[in-house]
């Protein structure tokens, strides 16, 4: 099995990229857009859980704007064949709101790269990579 192959990295952070700014933008439709359309979609965040893209719609469509100046550190996305993804990324933001840890899986359907796991949680701090 091929791991990192650069141009399906390219494409899982292209998609990744795009999730980012749907996110920090607020756009609920474009964020459950980059989710699979399936009852079996699974997010874990810091304080909730959602299972299957409806209630991830809901759930989503009732939240606040993220904190202003969200920051990415870290980000690690590894790929195994040209089909499957994992990313890894911490958060924080200028004014403490949160510090942070996401996990994402994503998989190329037919429909496109989709992720079909994700996990979001809080650290005391962004650790430095060495």
């Amino acid at each position: 099995m091929d791991v990192d192959r650069p141009e399906v990295v390219a494409e899982v952070a292209a998609e990744f990229a795009g999730y980012e700014a749907a996110l920090v933008a607020g756009n609920v439709d474009a964020i459950v857009g980059y989710f699979w359309a399936s009852t079996r979609t699974v997010r874990f965040g810091i304080a909730d859980h959602q299972i299957g893209i409806e209630e991830q719609r809901r759930w989503r469509s009732a939240q606040p704007p993220l904190p202003l100046g969200r920051r990415l550190h870290g980000t690690l996305i590894t790929t195994f064949g040209t089909d499957t993804a994992v990313v890894n990324t911490f958060f924080d933001y200028p004014d403490g709101a949160a510090t942070g840890r996401q996990t994402q899986t994503w998989v190329r359907l037919p429909a496109g790269w989709r992720i079909v796991s994700a996990h979001v949680s809080e650290c005391a701090q962004v650790p430095t990579r060495s």
